[in-house]
């Protein structure tokens, strides 16, 4: 058996199943990606919540795997070689996930950097910009007076939206036929614009062409419904 005890983390959160990959999360649009990802390539996992509530995620526990303090990040206790891998970035997550079991990223080269363009894409653009949006119209920022961050929010949304519209037009996925961790990266954060920023009227979302409907198609897999939910909060 693995032992994982050499990482502080598991001191904090221990692994009851050492041999199976750890995730330690929060079922935010960036810490959906993994468990949705996980769920849908069945590799066998244990969950562990990350409250921010608690700032577990500023402890020198978690601060040891992310020093950048933010979740997901996952410990494989089967690496490369064998041997035991932490990881943190949700894209960088993805990205090994889909290599280590070759699933949900294309063989072909070509095909395989589109997706992670996209990917890329998400983690520079829409996650920035949508959550931007969130706190200007949801959260503290709807307090402020100055209304023209929150405009500013609105109209980049929109046009990142517009462009994932257009990509998806005549597609039923990112990259067409097939799903891919361009979607998994993506479904999170649109949900969580319309739904949890309460932001849907404001870019317009139902004038959208090709969106909502690869919304609802991502929504009714059954594996992002399970992960949608990982790690149950407490």
């Amino acid at each position: 058996m693995t032992d994982l005890s050499r990482f502080p983390i598991t001191r904090r959160w221990p692994a009851k199943h050492p041999d199976r990959l750890q995730l330690y999360s929060l079922p935010t649009p960036n810490g959906v990606k993994v468990s949705i990802m996980l769920e849908e390539i069945g590799l066998p996992y244990e969950p562990h919540l990350v409250d921010f509530g608690t700032d577990d995620q500023k402890t020198p526990e978690f601060l040891s795997l992310n020093p950048n303090g933010k979740i997901p990040a996952i410990l494989d206790p089967d690496g490369p070689g064998g041997e035991p891998l932490a990881l943190f970035e949700s894209g960088a997550i993805l990205q090994y996930l889909a290599e280590k079991t070759g699933k949900l990223l294309p063989a072909d080269p070509a095909a395989r950097y589109e997706t992670l363009e996209w990917v890329h894409w998400q983690i520079g653009g829409v996650g920035p910009m949508f959550g931007q949006l969130g706190f200007f119209n949801k959260f503290a920022g709807r307090e402020y007076e100055d209304k023209r961050p929150l405009q500013r929010y609105v109209a980049e949304s929109r046009r990142l939206l517009e462009v994932l519209d257009g990509r998806l037009e005549g597609r039923a996925w990112v990259m067409g036929d097939d799903y891919t961790i361009a979607d998994v990266a993506l479904l999170g954060w649109v949900r969580n614009l319309i739904g949890f920023y309460e932001a849907g009227e404001l870019v317009r979302f139902d004038t959208l062409n090709a969106v909502p409907a690869w919304l609802e198609r991502g929504l009714a897999r059954p594996a992002v419904q399970r992960g949608l939910t990982i790690p149950a909060r407490g």
